[in-house]
């Protein structure tokens, strides 16, 4: 619905797209975790340039109403190994229906298709390669809108996005929360990086107040105590790396430093994860101006100081004084 709206206010045109997510389970096996592959929607321009795509979060349940009618049509893949998902977002057709979506798969493994009551199964040499289940019906589906990168007139390219989803009943849910991706480059040069560091692990329960951060918000915690310990003194970026491996570093914290300990970043962002859930463009823009200063006083050159050292500096920094 929100993705023809926006189709149709920019006369543009709605293209199925796959979204790669990740959700825990309890398996070592796993890995703790099992990757699937869910529907989303990507809205582009007439020019073909991406407005932004529409996709589910599974974190999103608390105030979903449950036993919602599932979806007709949808359904989702679900794999254990990333480099697996990632060809099967390559080979498999998103707006397939599920008795056809493992068929390209399929032909590459010279494999057959099994039904197991509603799931299809694809296995090769004894070990099962994908499922596609039906996309169930235990809650409604909620909608995250992914922005591409916004380099100028953020407020109205947001309002672009969020008022015609006001229009349409759209709410804030109650887990919700905005994330906010910078340009990770400047942040590998190793002091920007443990000024960033010093700046969640040390400001970590002040800056969640300054910034309204949601108390339901799932899987955000504190950095790593290795990684904090580390930024003492000037440490080197293969010493920060090395402390961010020992603490187990994933980018389930309040802030995602996962792209710039890789060699080759997925998405060479900082991901911001605190800011609280809101589907008003002035509010998301009045918060992303907080950030931004903060993050600019990381690249000064000078160490971060602590709230011990200064108890006044955040206050300080984002009033811009």
């Amino acid at each position: 619905m929100l993705a023809e709206r926006l189709a149709a206010d920019c006369r543009g045109e709605v293209r199925p797209v796959w979204h790669l997510d990740s959700e825990p389970v309890p398996l070592e096996s796993l890995g703790g975790r099992f990757l699937h592959l869910t529907p989303g929607f990507e809205v582009l321009r007439p020019t073909g340039e991406q407005l932004c795509t529409l996709v589910d979060d599974i974190t999103i349940s608390a105030d979903l109403k449950p036993g919602s009618a599932a979806v007709e049509g949808w359904h989702r893949l679900l794999t254990d190994d990333i480099r697996l998902a990632r060809l099967l977002e390559d080979q498999c057709d998103p707006a397939a229906p599920i008795e056809r979506v493992l068929d390209p798969i399929a032909a590459l493994w010279g494999e057959r298709v099994e039904t197991i009551g509603n799931v299809r199964r694809l296995d090769a040499g004894g070990a099962t390669v994908v499922l596609a289940a039906p996309a169930g019906g235990e809650r409604e589906r909620p909608c995250e809108i992914v922005t591409p990168p916004l380099r100028v007139n953020h407020r109205e390219a947001l309002a672009e996005l969020l008022v015609p989803a006001l229009a349409l009943g759209f709410a804030v849910p109650f887990e919700a929360a905005v994330h906010l991706h910078f340009d990770g480059a400047p942040f590998r040069e190793p002091m920007a990086l443990a000024n960033l560091i010093r700046l969640f692990g040390y400001w970590r329960e002040p800056l969640r107040e300054l910034l309204g951060t949601n108390p339901e918000c799932r899987r955000l915690q504190p950095l790593p105590q290795e990684l904090v310990a580390a930024v003492e003194g000037r440490p080197t970026y293969d010493e920060l790396r090395a402390a961010a491996d020992a603490g187990g570093l994933t980018k389930f914290y309040d802030v995602n430093l996962t792209q710039l300990f890789r060699d080759n970043p997925i998405r060479d962002t900082v991901e911001i994860r605190i800011l609280p859930g809101s589907i008003d463009a002035d509010e998301v823009t009045r918060l992303a101006v907080i950030i931004e200063r903060l993050l600019d006083h990381c690249l000064d050159g000078d160490p971060f100081p602590s709230p011990a050292e200064s108890p006044r500096a955040l206050r300080g920094y984002t009033s811009g004084r």
